[in-house]
């Protein structure tokens, strides 16, 4: 199964590089792009959560690791959760 890195920056400059085991963050999310924080979570939590289970399809069980990343990212967007225009921009995505 391709897996893949994207990296996003967030409203506060800061860089983070997420993993997924599956290419589906390329229909959920566009290299250059700059989303509302709330849209963002949506949309990686969506990819996230189909990667996850096509691993599961294919291997029996459910990808921890994204999950894992998951848990990362809104952790991270909690701390940003308190400014209404807070924007999260996706710098690269990237097969690994």
């Amino acid at each position: 199964m391709p897996e893949m890195h994207f990296t996003v920056r967030w409203p506060d400059g800061t860089e983070q590089t997420c993993y997924s085991p599956s290419l589906v963050v390329r229909e959920h999310l566009t290299a250059g792009q700059r989303y509302p924080l709330p849209e963002f979570l949506q949309r990686t939590h969506t990819a996230l959560s189909i990667a996850s289970e096509r691993v599961r399809a294919k291997y029996g069980f459910a990808c921890s690791r994204a999950m894992d990343q998951w848990a990362e990212i809104e952790s991270q967007a909690e701390r940003h959760s308190g400014s209404p225009q807070a924007e999260v921009t996706v710098v690269h995505l990237d097969p690994a």
